[in-house]
């Protein structure tokens, strides 16, 4: 509903929405953790973390997870930061 009060044309929720929506898309914009079976508090079932990690779609992903994942080599910048590399990679994307 908040995508549709923002001025989406569209707006699909729940597995099969994103499921089906993987295999259209350019890119993917999401924490690492769509990527991960049952995250995000089961969240994320593991239909959808399939349908996101073999889309063909290129992925631009944040390392933030809920989950006991550990990531080396990543720094620990708080999220606005994060998100601001995120824009400028997708800005150099598109």
């Amino acid at each position: 509903s908040r995508m549709m009060k923002a001025g989406a044309n569209r707006g699909g929720t729940g597995e099969n929405a994103i499921v089906c929506t993987c295999r259209e898309v350019d890119l993917i914009i999401g924490p690492l953790g769509i990527l991960v079976a049952n995250a995000m508090m089961g969240e994320v079932t593991p239909k959808m973390a399939s349908a996101v990690s073999s889309s063909g779609a290129e992925k631009v992903l944040i390392p933030l997870t809920q989950e006991k994942i550990k990531i080396v080599g990543i720094s620990d910048e708080p999220l606005p930061h994060l998100v601001n590399q995120l824009i400028e990679t997708v800005k150099e994307i598109i």
